[in-house]
Formats: structure tokens, C-alpha cells, sequence
């Protein structure tokens, strides 16, 4: 059941990141076109960045859901082998706090934006800000459930890189 929700959130971060991808081109293709043609539409810059945010928030979701993201191990690869449990774990507890702290600082970046307008469209300033806090959640939610597996099968746990969560 676990799995399967797993698969289905790895999904839906796909098809996001594909539509946003779209729409970030189309946009921009519009901008360029309408400023070639001498009347340029002012909303596309804004959207544009609006929606790079958001892709590069999915991205890093991605990344991490993957086990891709950037890790260096020299240190920890150079350390005696009965240390590297402890930490890797202690790194799986940071990066778990780190989450938290993005997803709390997000929050308050999102609540204090709610009443002021973007410029050239009709959105709150917030929504710029949402994906730091989808971002921290995801973080968090995903370095909690890497420290439990790796707690119940130290032996076995997938270091970064090597067979994550999505095929």
C-alpha cells in the first residue's frame, strides 16, 4: 500500500514537472513572440519566473525522491567502517531538520506575503514562496521515512545514488 502511494506521489511530481516545463517554454515562446512583433505581453516575465520556481522546487522533489541529488562522501567514505552507521544517520537527522526548518521558514514567508499583489498578474506574492514549503515537507517526510529504513536494516539501506524510491 506504502509502495503504491510512493508510486503514485513519484507520478504526479513527473507529470507536474513535465507540464511545468511546457508552460515555462510557452511562455517564454510568447514573450519572445510578441516582443519580435512589437507588442509585447508584460505578464510573461513574471509568470515565467513564477513557474521556474515552482519547476525547480519539483526538480530538487525529484532529485531527492531519486537519490540523485548532489552528496559528497569523501569524508565519510574515508572513515572507519563502525563509524559510517552513525553517520549516515546523523546526516539523515540533519537533512530531516533542515526540511523542517525550510518548511517552517517557507510558512512564514508564504503568510507574510498574502496580501500583496504581483505586478503584472493577479496572484498573491505567496504563491512564489508555496513550493519552499512543499519543498521542506517532501524533505523532511522523506529523510524521516530514509532513517527509519535504514534504522530496521542498517546492512541494506540504499546509499544515495544506488536503487531509490523511483525505477
Amino acid at each position: 500500500m506504502l509502495d503504491r502511494a510512493r508510486r503514485c506521489l513519484d507520478a504526479a511530481l513527473q507529470l507536474a514537472a513535465a507540464l511545468l516545463l511546457c508552460l515555462v517554454l510557452l511562455c517564454v515562446s510568447l514573450g519572445v513572440v510578441t516582443r519580435a512583433l512589437g507588442d509585447p505581453l508584460i505578464w510573461t516575465d513574471e509568470v515565467a519566473r513564477f513557474l521556474m520556481v515552482w519547476l525547480a522546487v519539483l526538480g530538487w522533489l525529484l532529485a531527492s525522491r531519486k537519490r540523485v541529488h548532489i552528496r559528497i562522501r569523501f569524508f565519510v567514505d574515508r572513515m572507519p567502517t563502525r563509524l559510517r552507521p552513525a553517520v549516515e544517520l546523523g546526516l539523515l537527522l540533519a537533512v530531516a531538520l533542515f526540511g523542517a526548518l525550510t518548511a517552517w521558514y517557507g510558512y512564514d514567508l508564504v503568510r507574510r506575503n498574502l496580501d500583496i499583489e504581483a505586478t503584472t498578474v493577479p496572484v498573491s506574492m505567496s504563491f512564489i514562496y508555496l513550493p519552499i514549503v512543499l519543498a521542506g515537507l517532501v524533505t523532511l517526510i522523506q529523510a524521516i521515512g530514509e532513517a527509519v529504513e535504514f534504522l530496521r536494516r542498517p546492512g541494506e539501506a540504499a546509499a544515495p545514488g544506488e536503487s531509490g524510491p523511483i525505477a
